[in-house]
């Protein structure tokens, strides 16, 4: 008997550390991890390999074309109207010159000035821009927020620093299992993000609404 149970406790611990290092290296966690490093070896394959670029940037373009606020903030000399309407049109050429943007950054650790060049006579858009209103040189990335797994899906809040509006921001990814790993395939909060910065840049310039 005590052979069974010690044959039973042997089995159960061998399970449990599998899930374990399973958990540990196939979760959404490690697959942000993965895409950090891949970053710091200027490892395009991999990156790709745990962020869908395209996609993350067609939701973008999606999510921008959607808010008026946020056409404000990239379309300075077009109306938004006119801005929605090419942002739409060119979004599948958008989402393939972010792609480009990205890779040129993992590789040299800067964002390409001209990747966008082809479009610019449509519209002006550039990821880095939005990027640099949410995240910019003086912020930090203070760690994991939350992380919700709903079955083959998860959202992960990422947490950063923004000193020069004196807050915190937290975007969300959404990822997905892929089998052997997560990948990332949206950022499901920018435009709420960007609309929020924007006010509170408002705010810090002509103080609060009365």
């Amino acid at each position: 008997m005590k052979r069974i149970l010690l044959l039973i406790l042997v089995v159960v611990l061998a399970v449990g550390g599998y899930l374990y290092y399973r958990t540990v290296t196939t979760g959404p966690k490690f697959a942000l991890a993965k895409a950090a490093k891949a970053v710091h070896d200027h490892d395009v394959a991999s990156f790709e390999k745990y962020v869908d670029v395209e996609s993350v940037a067609g939701s973008l373009v999606d999510q921008v074309a959607e808010q008026d606020q946020v056409l404000s903030l990239i379309s300075a000399n077009t109306s938004g109207m006119m801005m929605r309407g090419a942002l739409n049109l060119a979004k599948p050429q958008l989402a393939k010159a972010a792609r480009k943007e990205v890779q040129h950054f993992v590789e040299t650790g800067s964002f390409d000035a001209n990747a966008n060049n082809e479009f610019e006579r449509v519209v002006k858009f550039s990821l880095a821009g939005l990027a640099s209103r949410v995240v910019s040189p003086e912020s930090s990335f203070k760690g994991v927020k939350y992380l919700k797994e709903q079955g083959e899906q998860a959202l992960v809040g990422l947490e950063f620093t923004q000193p020069k509006l004196d807050t915190t921001l937290v975007l969300e990814l959404q990822m997905r299992n892929r089998g052997d790993y997560w990948q990332v395939t949206e950022i499901t909060n920018l435009g709420e993000v960007l609309r929020q910065t924007a006010r509170l840049e408002k705010q810090r310039l002509f103080g609060p609404v009365q």
